[in-house]
Parts: structure tokens; sequence; C-alpha cells
């Protein structure tokens, strides 16, 4: 296996090999006081473990099942959000992005770009993404292998950008069902860069209810516990307080009251592989 890189996110460091860090808030912005006091909970709540926490949220979902379905709240007032969310918690801050101008934008604000799974083989908008020298993390698409994540990961390097994070977030496994193969987190390890693990969306179950996507809440913790066993860099997490109001996949989200105690596992778990 190569030599396991050590990626900065602004002052955090993440590595395989290092504490694991936490990727999470609710999927979608809403607005400051909708959004605020659940990413401000998280933040509160990684302090008293000791885990490093970059918020993410999404200020478009483009890929939504219906055409009718909630999508956020737009470029222009997502980035004013996620740059006060920074200044306010003083944390790193990420969301998505779908297309390069998107990218170009972003890039001046967040301090790590996300590409979407589905994007994951669009050249231009992983090398617009890498060109900003941001870090970028790649979901690898439920569609490709682990071994697959090398071409994704080439388009970045060719932009001149080795700061990348790679997400594993499930593989297609029939109609309307993702699986998780922890085998897949070792062998994207072998690449080198460090490897984050989405819990949230691996438990999807895409377009599986009436005009939107379903989801099986009770395996995130399971499946978080199996892959921080493996030794990876980092967790990922939708979370809200009240899934059931949420606009984007709050079947898929862990519950807010959920995350100390979830945090708290989970560190042990990590300080014991990684003896740390």
């Amino acid at each position: 296996m190569k030599k396991q890189k050590i990626i900065k996110v602004a002052d955090i460091s993440v590595g395989n090999e290092r504490p694991f860090v936490l990727l999470a808030g609710p999927d979608s912005l809403e607005s400051w006081e909708r959004t605020f006091p659940i990413v401000s909970k998280i933040k509160k709540v990684c302090d008293s473990v000791g885990v490093r926490y970059i918020l993410k949220a999404s200020y478009d979902k483009a890929n939504r099942t219906s055409a009718g379905s909630f999508r956020g709240v737009g470029l222009a007032e997502g980035l004013k959000l996620l740059a006060r969310f920074r200044n306010a918690l003083r944390v790193p801050v990420t969301t998505d992005v779908h297309t390069p101008e998107e990218a170009r934008d972003a890039g001046r604000v967040v301090d790590l770009i996300q590409i979407p799974a589905l994007l994951s083989r669009q050249t231009d908008l992983i090398a617009a993404a890498a060109a900003t020298g941001k870090a970028v993390n790649i979901k690898k698409g439920q569609f490709m292998a682990p071994h697959d994540i090398h071409g994704p990961i080439g388009k970045a390097e060719s932009a001149g950008n080795k700061n990348i994070l790679l997400t594993e977030r499930g593989y297609s496994f029939g109609y309307h069902n993702l699986i998780v193969d922890m085998r897949g987190l070792e062998i994207m390890k072998e690449s080198g860069y460090p490897v984050i693990f989405d819990a949230s969306h691996s438990v999807q179950l895409p377009s599986g209810s009436t005009g939107t996507s379903a989801g099986e809440r009770q395996f995130i913790f399971p499946l978080a516990r199996a892959a921080v066993a493996v030794g990876i860099a980092g967790i990922f997490f939708e979370i809200y307080d009240d899934p059931k109001k949420a606009p984007v996949d709050g079947p898929n989200s862990l519950l807010l009251k959920d995350v100390p105690e979830v945090l708290k596992r989970l560190k042990e778990i990590d300080t014991i592989v990684k003896k740390v």
C-alpha cells in the first residue's frame, strides 16, 4: 500500500492514520434560523468529544428524484450562509458543486469542494474544482467499483491538485438499493489518499418511495462502526433535529439527539484501531 497522505482542509489534517474527522450537517441549506441551531449543536458535541468537524451543507440539490422537489437556497445565498457559518463557528465548510462555473465560485468561499457521486466521471467539473487550489472530495459513484476511483483521481491531479479526499457511499444493488463492501475502503486506501465513509447516503434507497428516495436510518450507526474499524480518515453524516420535516434525505439522516453517543462510540473504536 502506498504511503498514506495527510491532506489539509483549512487547519484540519485529514488522513487514514490520523484521528477521524466528521463531515456533517443538514443535507440542504434552508435558512440561517433553521440551519444554525443544528450545525452549532454538532460543533459543540464535536468539541466535547474531541472530534474535528467540517461543516457540510448543499445550496442546491440538482439530482432530486422529482422536478417538484425542494432544491435549496441557490448558489449565491448558499455561499453567503456557508461563509457566515464558518466565521461564527470557526470551522471549515464544504458543499457540492455541479458545473465548472459553480466550482470556481464555490472555490472562493469553501475550504473543501465536493464532487457529487453522480458526477464523479465529469472531467471538466473535477478539473475545475481542482484548479481552484482547494481540497477536493470526490464521492465515488454508485456505479463505480472501488478500483475505478483512480480515474477521477487522475483528473484532479492533472489539474495540478493533489489535495484529494475520496468518499465511499455504497454501490447500486438491484433496484432502489445500495450495499457497502467494506473491502472497498481498503482498496481506495491503496491510492494513498484519505478515505471518507458516507454512512447516510449508503443507507439511502434511491427513488424507493413515491416520487422520492427512502432510507434505512437504523443501519447508519452499524455501518459507521464497521467503517471506522477498517481505519479511515473520516465519517460523513447528514443530520437533522427532526428528519421527518427535512426537505431532503430525512429517512437516511442521523438524528441530532443521537450524535453525542454515536461520536463517542466511534472515537473509542478509532482510538483502538489507530492507537492514537
